[in-house]
């Protein structure tokens, strides 16, 4: 029994990989040359106005923040997309009336959109050695904090792509919701040049918290405690797996 799940959780994984490594001019590509474009306006064109940030250089201080903005936007990508095809599709139907267990489908989804996060991830981190000498601090703290926000984002566009009924409905999260979380999440800036209460604002973002334990990792510098980083990570980690298993057992959005 244990070999036939391990099985299907393979079979689920290398599809969701094999999807996007096959329209990689879609996928793996446009992220490349977004962040290639972030580099050199912000970093090299507006970088040297700014001057130093958090004692180090501009561009040094946001390419942590730029690698992690596109872990996120392209691990959640990939689950809301693919899942929402197959239930668009109808071929979802085939994998739950299979002999599947739900954690194993939603494991799959999600190990789909940490590869391609990762990937991404790898890909703008090697683009960013052409602008500046990238130090790694903690190498643990890089391979954990990385990882860990693959995984939550895949969650997260795992249940948008429950509740999404049409195309349209799997772009408003990242729109209204992602895209202003992210850029308020201290990719750009310390949110120690805030004045206190919007300091105290930016601690119910989330994303701040990714952003700065993967900077600590890099760089060794972080406007957040490390340790309440992975806490708030885990939480929403654990709190997301559990609502996405809720769904996958009732049916919702998925059973009619």
């Amino acid at each position: 029994m244990n070999n036939a799940i391990m099985i299907a959780f393979q079979t689920i994984l290398i599809k969701e990989v094999r999807r996007f490594t096959r329209i990689w001019s879609q996928t793996l590509l446009p992220p490349a040359i977004t962040m290639t474009l972030y580099f050199v306006i912000f970093g090299n064109l507006i970088g040297p106005r700014i001057g130093e940030m958090g004692g180090y250089s501009y561009m040094d201080f946001i390419v942590p923040g730029l690698i992690m903005m596109s872990v996120i936007t392209n691990s959640y990508a990939n689950v809301v997309s693919s899942f929402f095809g197959m239930k668009f599709q109808h071929s979802i139907e085939e994998l739950l009336v299979a002999p599947v267990p739900n954690y194993v489908i939603l494991l799959g989804y999600v190990g789909g959109g940490v590869a391609r996060g990762l990937a991404v991830g790898v890909i703008v981190t090697a683009i960013s050695l052409y602008f500046t000498d990238l130090q790694i601090h903690s190498l643990p703290v890089v391979v954990s904090v990385v990882f860990m926000t693959a995984v939550l984002f895949s969650l997260g566009g795992f249940i948008n792509a429950v509740y999404a009924n049409k195309f349209d409905d799997i772009s408003i999260v990242p729109t209204f919701i992602l895209t202003p979380l992210t850029y308020l999440g201290g990719v750009f800036y310390s949110i120690t040049l805030l004045p206190e209460f919007w300091q105290n604002v930016s601690l119910i973002n989330p994303i701040l918290y990714m952003v700065n334990a993967f900077r600590y990792g890099l760089l060794g510098v972080s406007d957040i405690n490390l340790g309440a980083a992975y806490g708030m990570i885990l939480l929403f980690i654990v709190a997301l797996f559990s609502f996405s298993m809720r769904l996958l057992n009732k049916g919702v959005g998925i059973r009619t």
